[in-house]
């Protein structure tokens, strides 16, 4: 493999913040390999140490949703009406949920 930037694999870097619990994209790299991508994403995304982990993923193994297909994806199905919390009786001794 070519050791030219341009041709290393892209890496989507993800990291998770001292007050978080999840990982949230933070940007993109190209990196030779793994450990490679995650020592650059560390020097790149977490100078200020706002971190405590970090993720990187290959670009290639991301499969996304097309936004065009939104409404099959997110929009709630009206045959299920089960998945409507107005379906369900709260007893009054919950209180307000």
């Amino acid at each position: 493999m070519s050791t030219a930037q341009n041709e290393w694999p892209l890496w989507e870097v993800f990291i998770r913040s001292k007050q978080g619990l999840e990982h949230k994209h933070c940007g993109s790299l190209h990196a030779v390999d793994a450990q490679q991508a995650l020592q650059m994403a560390r020097d790149v995304y977490t100078r200020r140490q706002e971190g405590v982990s970090l993720w990187v993923v290959p670009s290639a193994a991301i499969t996304a949703s097309d936004p065009d297909d939104k409404a099959e994806f997110f929009e709630p199905m009206g045959d299920k009406i089960y998945r409507h919390p107005t379906f369900y009786e709260i007893p009054d001794d919950i209180g307000h949920m």
